[in-house]
């Protein structure tokens, strides 16, 4: 999977004048990670507290940490995509180190969100850290 850094995502949402722009990217970013394949859309990849079905499978890999993700909503994919330039391919140490509330500041994305995709998005970004946690403790 191949995304943008999370500067060039930042970068590219400061160069849109509107909201509107913003969120036509923030889906267009979605429609760059891969489906997940539907025998790992189980209960057990679900990431509990999001308001849209939202599948995450993780795996480490010469000692980082590589996600696959989707979910049923276009505008969530492309808030997985989001997460995911900060995320993948990163050690455990990096991504619990990463200011994700400054990453998201920066992109002046919770304002812009309903509360209820603000939370699913947090559930996201705890479920990841939480992985990265067990990885660093393992």
């Amino acid at each position: 999977m191949t995304l943008p850094s999370h500067q060039d995502i930042v970068d590219d949402i400061a160069f849109f004048d509107d909201w509107e722009q913003r969120y036509q990217y923030i889906i267009d970013l979605g429609k760059s990670i891969p489906a997940l394949d539907e025998h790992y859309k189980t209960d057990a990849l679900l990431v509990p507290g999001c308001q849209s079905k939202v599948w995450l499978l993780s795996q480490c890999k010469d000692g980082v940490l590589q996600f696959q993700a989707d979910s049923d909503a276009v505008i969530v994919n492309g808030l997985l995509a989001i997460v995911l330039a900060a995320y993948h391919n990163q050690t455990p140490a990096n991504i619990l180190a990463f200011d994700i509330d400054n990453y998201f500041k920066a992109l002046d994305l919770e304002r812009h969100i309903s509360p209820t995709r603000g939370n699913g998005l947090r559930a996201i970004v705890g479920k990841i850290q939480a992985l990265a946690k067990a990885q660093q403790s393992a």
